[in-house]
């Protein structure tokens, strides 16, 4: 903490300042604070559980342990990784360069997709109907493009300059790692370049994709063949493995009308230029250290991180990312309590207890809608630590000495795995999270609470901490995935997960006034030079910050120690409830990847996640004797009251 400076002036510095001031951000990171503290100590877990499963020379064949320990030993073989140069991929590539015409183009990237090379033009997932949730379908979705978002293509502002030159030189620097002569190579970024930034225009933004309505399209494949005169989808889907399905779900079906014009108006060379560079960016990080370095080199671009992380970080990383359900289960073994989920589900119930009192207590929501909202609260799913049932990743081809090999086995294995859910019943064992991941979320078709092991530890949560901290943590971290359920988005589907309206209209007009307000409240906030936070992009999270703390809040009150005013410290209870949620999001971020965050992050940065939720809540005004005059003071009737 930094006491010199008074809380109502600058809640963040005052909570946090000397932390930040000792802490900057090491080399092989682009932002330090409590979730980088934590995921680092859970990667150095997890290298630890891989090199001993690695070394385990008597793991049974098919063991958890063998297969992983196999995986991890293929990814660090970094000898026989450099021998290979960019073997693994020639095939793929002298095949993407000969296709012939627009067919066989289209033929290439449903080949390309099935075996888990790359995913180029466009997105492509199977999930849950939004309007019928008991029914997988295939979807479609805008894509086609390498950079972050769509506005890195469309402005021409210096920063964004400088992130088109940096990929224009990562195709460039790849292309000629295969043998393409240099001029050739730059032809070809220029090429690339300009087709993606046609995609990009044709692309929907972040804030327009929140709206779960404008993005849900639902047609017959036929219907929607004949949007597309260059593509028909019935032989595209079936080249994907798609068959007997009638319906698809398009997110923005006018990219998919600027797609079939460009196939028509785009030659077949730039195509086979473009398709060989989706292989090419998609297989960099698992090739020789030249492409890693080049792919490493336009990461820096974007984000301003000094030295690469080290092999092994990335390599724990992919192993988790690949097989974690395998990985995990050696994971929970070791680093997770039984202890842990019972007081995790002691934490969870009572705060759907203080969010059905906040509901009832709402002055601005009718009787018939809160009536609709306590069963959609009541209706909630919370699942804690692991999934169930673990994913055996049967038929899974994992080999000591194959590294790239074992990557596009399990790319084509979880494509596989994805399409077997057509035409079933939906899983709802199934997680989206791997447990040693430190992060939590709220699915709204599944309507359910997740909390992987990995976020179930200090600072966010701590069984041997007092109750001010652990409700200021993880309370908080349960209540803002509660709120997901009811932010500008989550509210539009109903108790089962159907995006179906529950509210009146009159009910509805005043959640989105109130939901505006605070969209302004965070348009106000400066990051860098001239650089504000985007209230509408971060408006689900802000929402769910802001309810969830006051759920918190409410919940730790019906504790003792909420009840008491006992000092730990020096601090009260209040004071040590609001200071744990300040030091969960003390953050040092390197200024590019501030500006990156700001663009393509649903997060609002930490320094502003700590301040702009207690300062619409009365209880923190009274803890730290916040008054008129204080810089973040905003008066009583000015303070944004949703949940």
């Amino acid at each position: 903490m930094d006491l010199s400076v008074k809380p109502g002036d600058d809640f963040y510095q005052y909570a946090s300042g000397t932390w930040i001031k000792n802490n900057p951000v090491p080399a092989k990171e682009t932002r330090w604070g409590s979730f980088n503290l934590l995921r680092d100590f859970n990667i150095n877990a997890v290298k630890e559980i891989l090199n001993e499963a690695a070394a385990n020379k008597t793991a049974s064949t098919g063991s958890v342990e063998k297969r992983v320990g196999d995986f991890y030993a293929a990814a660090m073989d970094s000898a026989t990784i450099e021998k290979l140069g960019y073997t693994p991929i020639k095939k793929d590539l002298k095949r993407a360069g000969s296709v012939k015409d627009t067919k066989g183009v289209l033929n290439e990237v449903a080949y390309l997709r099935t075996t888990g090379a790359a995913s180029p033009m466009f997105g492509f997932y199977v999930g849950q109907d939004r309007k019928d949730v008991n029914n997988m379908v295939p979807q479609l979705s805008q894509g086609g493009t390498t950079l972050p978002d769509r506005d890195y293509y469309l402005k021409n502002d210096p920063r964004s300059q400088k992130i088109q030159e940096g990929l224009k030189n990562y195709i460039t620097t790849l292309f000629t790692l295969t043998g393409v002569p240099k001029a050739k190579a730059q032809q070809n970024a220029e090429t690339i370049f300009n087709l993606e930034k046609k995609m990009a225009e044709a692309q929907m933004a972040r804030v327009e994709m929140r709206d779960p309505y404008k993005t849900y399209n639902k047609f017959s494949v036929a219907d929607f063949s004949k949007t597309t005169p260059n593509i028909d989808w019935k032989s595209l889907m079936a080249n994907m493995k798609v068959t007997g399905q009638d319906t698809i779900l398009v997110n923005n079906p006018a990219f998919f009308k600027e797609l079939d014009g460009m196939l028509k108006n785009t030659s077949v060379a730039d195509w086979q230029t473009y398709l060989q560079w989706n292989i090419l960016k998609s297989s960099a990080p698992y090739l020789s250290s030249a492409f890693v370095d080049a792919n490493f080199a336009y990461s820096q671009a974007l984000s301003g991180q000094k030295v690469q992380t080290p092999r092994w970080q990335r390599m724990s990383s992919l192993t988790d990312g690949t097989i974690g359900d395998l990985l995990g289960q050696l994971y929970v073994k070791k680093h997770f309590k039984p202890e842990a989920k019972a007081r995790m589900e002691e934490l969870i119930s009572n705060l759907v207890k203080a969010y059905e009192i906040r509901i009832n207590n709402l002055d601005w929501m009718s009787a018939t809608t809160k009536e609709k909202a306590l069963a959609k609260l009541h209706a909630f799913t919370p699942k804690v630590g692991y999934p169930d049932k673990w994913k055996p990743y049967d038929g899974l081809a994992i080999n000591r000495k194959t590294f790239f090999q074992n990557v596009r086995n399990a790319g084509q294995w979880g494509y596989n795995e994805m399409i077997d859910q057509l035409g079933k019943p939906v899983d709802r064992t199934k997680w989206g999270m791997t447990a040693p991941t430190v992060n939590a979320y709220y699915s709204p078709v599944m309507n359910e609470i997740v909390f992987p092991a990995g976020i179930l530890q200090f600072p966010f949560f701590d069984p041997k901490a007092d109750d001010a901290v652990n409700y200021g943590g993880i309370g908080a971290v349960i209540g803002h995935e509660i709120s997901h359920g009811f932010d500008d988005s989550g509210s539009q589907y109903d108790k089962d997960g159907t995006l179906r309206n529950w509210w009146t209209e009159e009910d509805r007009a005043r959640f989105e006034e109130k939901a505006n307000a605070l969209a302004k409240q965070y348009d106000n906030y400066t990051v860098l030079d001239t650089i504000h936070v985007n209230g509408k992009l971060t408006l689900g999270e802000n929402i769910g910050d802001l309810g969830g703390l006051a759920a918190a809040y409410e919940a730790f009150k019906m504790t003792e120690q909420g009840k008491s005013n006992e000092k730990i410290n020096g601090f009260t209870p209040d004071q040590r409830f609001f200071l744990a949620w300040a030091q969960v999001w003390r953050t040092n971020i390197l200024p590019e990847a501030a500006a990156q965050q700001i663009v393509t992050d649903p997060h609002s940065p930490g320094q502003f996640r700590t301040i702009g939720a207690p300062v619409n809540m009365d209880a923190w005004y009274q803890a730290f004797d916040v008054k008129p005059g204080d810089k973040l003071y905003v008066k009583p009737e000015d303070r944004i009251r949703l949940w």
